[in-house]
């Protein structure tokens, strides 16, 4: 059976793998990981969910986890342990060479979530009075250089980084030519405590290839690379998406319990809020007994309210986790959003209104609906704008809390609107 099994996913690239064992169940992923002794390494480790990791290290014996991670990067084995508890983290630092085990030590006491941990302490640098053939020398020279690399890292005598130098123009020049001559205007550094997703926006706004990462006294620790600025990237977009709908940081192997447990905090919310749209209803009760056509027509208000306010809640959430909403623009595009709700609650308006007075034949009943559909939708929009710029500015996620503030603000105006202006007009 081994020899046959290695034949199958020997040939597998390592996030094929890990998604392989992330389908499975738990049972079906501790027999495969028995058979395939010694198959599982360190770049298939780095591709697991967080959630899986601790679970697969603990299936490996000493030998088979230090085989895994003794090839990796120091950034990677950061991603790899900083999730782990103690215990698992003890494992996997006493299976690296010391020299790799000092460098995640380091790397992991930096911030969380900061360039410190995001970048790999392995840099290819160079005196800045170099020239490119000193460069291609030393390359060549036998050192050990990390798996990969795109710039070699210029420095001053005291190591703080002054440029950078791209491997495509140091092949294509001559070598007598200075290396400071050809840096890269595009050299920016970070310091170890920056935010990551600020890092990895700078890589995105800039469209760098790889920064140097500077300490205290802007010398040279580290460098980030595009590849981790895209995961972190990656990571904040699909954190935002989860956190709109309520449901956290869960993924599909997480068990029941866990996920309920994640996920029921904002549908108790939700659950309260709700109650306020019931109490409004309540309050025109005997308007919705004289009028049945009323309670037809209310989740339609109250639906296209949602939807507005969902699309610019989207839009609003977004346009902060990339910094492109910020107080100097926050009302022009709060303007901007409340113009667009307000035409699009004419035109639907004037559909509506039209089909409820052919449907129930009453005027003064499409008027009315007209008017709550035109109004609900420009609170709507204004509200899936304003609540996330409040949100952030208190210092609360917009994308965790937003969801629910604009569902109410919503609910409550279209059904108040609506059944308070049937009961002026029509009772």
């Amino acid at each position: 059976m081994p020899p046959r099994l290695d034949a199958l996913l020997d040939p597998l690239h390592a996030a094929d793998i890990a998604d392989l064992l992330e389908q499975i169940g738990p049972n079906q992923r501790r027999d495969l990981l028995a058979l395939w002794k010694g198959g599982v390494d360190g770049d298939i480790l780095s591709e697991l969910d967080e959630s899986l990791r601790e679970e697969v290290i603990e299936g490996l014996s000493p030998g088979e986890l230090a085989l895994a991670v003794q090839d990796l990067e120091t950034d990677d084995v950061v991603d790899l342990v900083e999730d782990l508890d103690a215990e698992g983290q003890a494992e996997v630092l006493a299976a690296l060479p010391a020299a790799d085990r000092i460098a995640v030590e380091k790397a992991l006491a930096y911030p969380e979530d900061s360039a410190g941990r995001l970048m790999q302490s392995e840099v290819v640098r160079a005196p800045s009075h170099w020239t490119v053939g000193d460069a291609i020398d030393f390359l060549r020279s036998g050192i050990t250089l990390p798996d990969q690399f795109y710039h070699v890292v210029l420095v001053d005598p005291r190591l703080k980084p002054v440029g950078y130098v791209t491997l495509g123009r140091i092949l294509s020049s001559r070598r007598d030519v200075r290396l400071r001559d050809i840096t890269e205007d595009s050299f920016r550094t970070f310091h170890v405590e920056d935010d990551q997703g600020d890092v990895a926006r700078a890589f995105e706004r800039y469209h760098l290839i790889s920064a140097p990462v500077v300490d205290d006294d802007d010398r040279l620790v580290g460098v980030v690379t595009i590849d981790d600025a895209m995961t972190v990237l990656d990571e904040e977009h699909e954190e935002d998406i989860l956190r709109l709908a309520g449901v956290g940081e869960g993924a599909l192997s997480d068990p029941v319990l866990a996920t309920a447990r994640q996920r029921i905090p904002w549908l108790i919310v939700n659950l309260g809020t709700a109650g306020l749209s019931a109490l409004v209803i309540s309050r025109f009760a005997g308007t919705i007994q004289a009028l049945v056509a009323l309670a037809v027509l209310m989740p339609i208000v109250a639906s296209m309210g949602g939807n507005a306010g969902t699309q610019s809640l989207t839009v609003a959430v977004r346009a902060l986790a990339t910094r492109d909403l910020t107080r100097s623009n926050a009302w022009r595009v709060i303007r901007r959003e409340a113009l667009v709700g307000l035409l699009n609650g004419v035109a639907l308006a004037a559909f509506l209104g039209l089909a409820t007075m052919l449907l129930f034949g009453s005027v003064d009943l499409g008027a009315v609906i007209a008017v709550a559909l035109v109004v609900n939708l420009l609170v709507a929009s204004l509200a899936g704008t304003f609540i996330p710029l409040v949100l952030e500015r208190l210092g609360v996620d917009p994308a965790l809390a937003s969801g629910t503030f604009v569902t109410t603000m919503t609910d409550v105006t279209g059904f108040f609107v609506f059944l308070g202006l049937a009961t002026v007009v029509l009772l």
